[in-house]
Order: structure tokens, then C-alpha cells, then sequence
């Protein structure tokens, strides 16, 4: 098992950008590790507490994301924190060196982790 990151922001608390930005992040998240829904275990999804028009796990379900467990989280409101940001950490069932995974930042993100972008 292993378990793959990955981040976007959002311009705004909006429903319609939450679902874009969540499907995009876990669409690239599973074509750059090259796995498959039936590969996921677990998925948890945070947000900033800036942003509450949407579940982020909501989004991943809209994507038919169905039948693996998934939890949205709110992130601790660190004073000076990036806003505006849903994270994903997602379980995945595969037998890969961890060298191997792709953590994945989009849309800004990626200044969260710069040792980890791709």
C-alpha cells in the first residue's frame, strides 16, 4: 500500500469551482500514478476553513468515485496559511517503490510543496 498527496486552490468559495477543481486534482492524481478507482482505498479530503459552499469528498463522488470510503476534513486555520486550498490524501492499493509516486499540486498549490510538485 502506499498513499499519494495532492493540492489545488481555488479562486473562490463556489460550489461549481469546488467540483472543477476536485475532479481535475484526483483525475490527474490517478493518470500520473497511472492507477484506477478499484486501486483506491481510502481518500481524505481537507479544506481551508475559508471554504464551505462544498464538500471536497462530494466533488470526488461526482466523479464515480462510489464505493471507496472518502472524508472531508476542515485544516487547522494557521494564521498566514495559503487560502483557498483542498488537499487529498488518498490510500492506494498497489505494490510500487514509494521513488515511484507522483504527488500532485496544481493551480497554485504547488507552492505548498516544492520539494514534492511535479
Amino acid at each position: 500500500m502506499r498513499a499519494v498527496r495532492g493540492a489545488t486552490c481555488l479562486r473562490a468559495d463556489d460550489p461549481e469551482e469546488m467540483v472543477e477543481a476536485v475532479v481535475e486534482l484526483m483525475t490527474a492524481m490517478l493518470e500520473r500514478n497511472r492507477i484506477t478507482t478499484d486501486d483506491l482505498v481510502s481518500v481524505i479530503l481537507t479544506a481551508t476553513p475559508d471554504l464551505v459552499s462544498e464538500f471536497p469528498a462530494t466533488a470526488a463522488r461526482r466523479m464515480g468515485i462510489g464505493d471507496v470510503p472518502l472524508l472531508s476534513a476542515q485544516e487547522i486555520g494557521v494564521v498566514g496559511a495559503m487560502e483557498r486550498v483542498v488537499r487529498v490524501l488518498a490510500h492506494i492499493d498497489i505494490d510500487r517503490p514509494r521513488a515511484e509516486i507522483v504527488h500532485v499540486y496544481l493551480r497554485g498549490a504547488e507552492a505548498l510543496r516544492r520539494d514534492l510538485a511535479q
